[in-house]
């Protein structure tokens, strides 16, 4: 079967999750994805939060899956020349170097357009050129702070909250993914390649919209009907912390079911739709509020909206949250059960959908990883484990044109990793990002 992207030459000069999880993307999709990686060791998760001693971390193995890897010391004429040849070859070069990186080391978007027009280069910074923050280092957290998702995040008496979502790093992979695809669709018609960039608080932000809806119509009226603190709390100018509110006019909670005094994780999601009210109170055995003017409208619900979660969380107690949703259903409730990381990674439906895989590994053996979150009809992404660093290195500079004597002597000469997927040692406990001699941006 011909994959929608075969074909198509990926340099994917990234490190850590945001440039990865995008160009993995590509890699399922079935473009060529070359990881161009330091010859010290290599994207710095191969090394981190590692479970195995001497083999490749998850960290790295969950987002480098079908892809190649050569390692490359491009601070030599030899590595310059090598990457030069890449480029020339290639349809995209993704980087999430920190800024002014790349043109340190002799690849500016002017001297790679030299070398190839029709390239479209893909990048992730944290902040856009235009940003006051645009030289400041950015990691997952600090891009969800600066992108108001923090802001808004938690309970109203607490400080901001960050997601454990990577709202900053795999978020700004995927938006470049799209952003590169839709260049190429552009190339197909202008012949002519060019530059996508993503910054990681504008991703962040683009997921935070309603947020910024709800900031308009509080600097308009004042208060926000569907949070908590109306109408009985205080509103400031800015958008409060909703705590586990809906936030999008449908009230919803996260509610104690049977076995939360021991199970972290004993609860549902439960959202009260203002157009099945009916259905709702038939669900939880209070028919007798269908008609009750106390309770019949959603603004009517609102002064006493934890009085009735409160009620519901009653009807809840002699039931698991398996149980729970079993009862619900049928009644067109939108809930669902709050499911552990455990619960997931052997969830029987997501395996079949191949949500969740298990893939081989030279060094792990069998790994555990998510799949493609996106289904399509005519084919099903096959997932492949994550190379080892260096791995490609003799196929890929014997497909230039280098003989097996000249790759030998760039590996004496520390232009090539000394030997092809082996494991490196250096600074294997160092929690410094030694690929990014830019900065260290994801």
């Amino acid at each position: 079967m011909t994959l929608p992207l075969e074909g198509i030459k990926v340099i994917d000069f990234t490190q850590v999750q945001a440039g990865p999880a995008c160009t993995q993307l590509l890699a399922w999709f079935g473009a060529d994805v070359l990881k161009v990686e330091r010859v010290d060791g290599g994207d710095i998760t191969r090394r981190q939060l590692r479970d195995i001693p001497n083999a490749d971390a998850l960290y790295f193995t969950q987002l480098n899956s079908n892809k190649k890897s050569l390692a490359l010391n491009t601070k030599t004429s030899e590595g310059k020349g090598i990457l030069e040849k890449l480029i020339r070859q290639a349809d995209v070069l993704v980087e999430n170097f920190g800024p002014g990186a790349m043109d340190r080391m002799g690849f500016t978007w002017e001297h790679i357009q030299e070398l190839n027009p029709k390239l479209i280069y893909g990048s992730v910074k944290g902040f856009n050129d235009q940003s006051p923050y645009s030289d400041l280092k950015v990691y997952e957290n600090v891009a969800q702070c600066a992108g108001g998702a923090a802001s808004t995040t938690g309970f109203w008496d607490g400080p901001p909250t960050v997601s454990a979502a990577a709202l900053g790093d795999s978020n700004s992979g995927m938006h470049l993914a799209i952003g590169i695809l839709t260049a190429l669709i552009g190339r197909q018609k202008t012949g002519k390649g060019q530059k996508v960039s993503v910054a990681m608080q504008d991703a962040v932000l683009n997921l935070c919209r309603v947020k910024l809806r709800d900031q308009l119509r509080l600097e308009r009226v004042g208060y926000l009907e569907e949070y908590p603190q109306y109408p009985n709390g205080t509103f400031t100018d800015v958008v409060p912390r909703g705590g586990n509110a809906g936030g999008g006019g449908q009230p919803g909670w996260v509610l104690k079911c049977k076995g939360w005094e021991t199970d972290p994780n004993a609860y549902i999601y439960f959202t009260i739709q203002e157009q099945d009210w009916g259905p709702t109170c038939k669900a939880i055995g209070k028919p007798e509020w269908i008609n009750d003017p106390a309770y019949a409208t959603a603004r009517a619900r609102q002064p006493h909206i934890f009085g009735i979660f409160a009620e519901i969380e009653k009807w809840l107690a002699d039931k698991t949250k398996y149980e729970a949703i079993d009862k619900l259903r049928p009644y067109g409730i939108p809930c669902a059960p709050v499911l552990s990381m455990k619960e997931i990674a052997y969830d029987p439906a997501l395996r079949a959908s191949a949500t969740i895989v298990e893939v081989p590994h030279k060094q792990r053996g069998t790994y555990l990883t998510v799949g493609s979150p996106i289904k399509f009809s005519d084919f099903t992404p096959e997932i492949t484990g994550s190379p080892l660093l260096g791995e490609h290195t003799d196929e890929v500079l014997t497909g230039l044109g280098y003989s097996s004597d000249q790759i030998a002597k760039m590996r004496q000469a520390n232009v090539l990793l000394k030997s092809a997927g082996g494991v490196v040692q250096t600074r294997q406990d160092s929690q410094e990002p030694v690929l990014a001699e830019s900065g260290s941006k994801k």
